[in-house]
């Protein structure tokens, strides 16, 4: 019989990881087969804890179907399109146009596609740690290199900019800000987003604002586009989407708009254009939802204050945190999650990703290992703050439980 040649991934795949839905998921899987019940507070996905999108985009999603049948123009379908400008140009963004935004499915597929046509072998792509691994993956399936600047968890999660001038090389290409942070919750403040942008200004770097959860803040808390900061003499892409504001994940419908002096960017956007439409177009039904989410009432404003199962659940989950010994929780101004430090004096965790899978056998919790974030020592977790108030206690009063046996 013949040798068969074993098949082996790419070696692009060598450095990519994604570790929200790595091994820790595998095994929350093969528990599952077991018959046993988990509760999944790894990912931020909404439907399966109640949220629900509103009526209004489901009834133009339905009604728009009989025309969704083809591909649209690759860019995206020009209402969705016009509709996503005219929010920034609502926002103080004057200069944005139609031409100026691709729509995509979500977010995660558009930070893959700008960074396949922007990134050459070896180039540097400087990222905060922690991240949206998906940052960091992306960057290294296109070849380059990941450079994570950290962010100051002792000043409410800020990104240190020292660290980041600190890290610049003459191979440095651009700067990932992503504001409200994931999975930190910070939000970051007028004069800081003006200090990131300023430091891509002084070394020409482009910047790649991941701006998902915009509308999703807390308290007196400010979002502030990079954009505005970054005006007529930084290239700036902006990202941003439905999936959490809205309440629609598996629709996947997302957008990015270039702002900036896109007169020295030619031949990347035109790079941009023939990746978008080598994928044909983004899903078309979920494109006739944009239009009507943005401009009609914004219910997420209903979530985010006192009262809001938003706000008060990760309220709840910040203190209910912190009211475990050796825990410490920043609590977040944003977003969607909470991301609790364990005292290393208190739990001696060697591997976090061990940890959070003990957690699991023992507990059936799935959460995330900080390190999975590309977080720099095995000391974090980050927790999903969406489930009820009841199941939130029930949660993390077996995370307590656990962590007594691991003082």
């Amino acid at each position: 019989m013949p040798l068969v040649r074993k098949i082996r991934q790419s070696n692009k795949l060598r450095n990519v990881r994604y570790d929200v839905r790595g091994p820790i998921l595998v095994e929350a899987q093969r528990l599952e087969a077991e018959g046993h019940r988990i509760l999944k507070l790894n990912i931020g996905n909404l439907a399966p804890f109640g949220f629900e999108a509103p009526e209004a985009i489901l009834a133009d999603v339905i009604h728009h179907l009989p025309e969704a049948q083809g591909y649209s123009d690759s860019r995206g379908i020009y209402s969705a399109r016009t509709a996503v400008a005219q929010y920034y140009q609502s926002r103080g963004l004057r200069e944005c146009d139609v031409e100026d935004v691709f729509i995509g499915n979500g977010v995660s597929e558009l930070i893959s596609m700008v960074l396949q046509a922007f990134v050459d072998d070896g180039n540097e792509i400087l990222v905060p740690a922690p991240d949206y691994p998906l940052w960091t993956g992306a960057v290294s399936l296109s070849g380059g290199v990941p450079v994570h600047y950290r962010c100051d968890e002792e000043n409410g999660w800020m990104p240190d900019l020292a660290d980041i001038e600190a890290k610049i090389t003459e191979n440095t290409h651009g700067l990932v800000i992503i504001n409200p942070n994931n999975p930190t919750g910070a939000v970051y403040s007028k004069e800081m987003v003006a200090a990131l942008v300023d430091i891509a200004r002084r070394h020409d770097l482009v910047v790649f604002a991941d701006e998902i959860y915009e509308k999703i803040l807390y308290g007196d808390a400010v979002h502030h586009h990079a954009a505005a900061a970054a005006g007529n003499d930084v290239l700036c892409l902006t990202f941003s989407g439905l999936s959490k504001a809205y309440r629609v994940c598996g629709y996947r419908a997302g957008w990015v708009m270039i702002s900036g002096p896109k007169e020295v960017a030619g031949d990347f956007l035109e790079g941009l254009t023939t990746l978008a439409n080598m994928r044909m177009c983004a899903n078309v039904p979920a494109q006739h939802a944009i239009q009507t989410a943005l401009g009609g009432y914004q219910s997420i404003e209903e979530l985010i204050v006192p009262g809001g199962r938003f706000h008060d659940q990760i309220m709840l989950a910040d203190k209910l945190l912190n009211e475990i010994p050796g825990v410490s929780s920043v609590r977040p101004q944003g977003a969607l999650y909470c991301f609790p430090r364990l005292d290393p004096e208190v739990y001696a965790i060697k591997d976090d990703e061990e940890f959070v899978i003990d957690l699991l056998r023992a507990k059936k919790i799935l959460v995330t290992h900080g390190t999975g974030f590309n977080w720099f020592e095995p000391d974090h977790f980050r927790l999903v703050a969406l489930p009820d108030a009841d199941m939130l206690e029930e949660a993390i009063g077996r995370i307590a439980e656990f962590l007594a046996t691991r003082r």
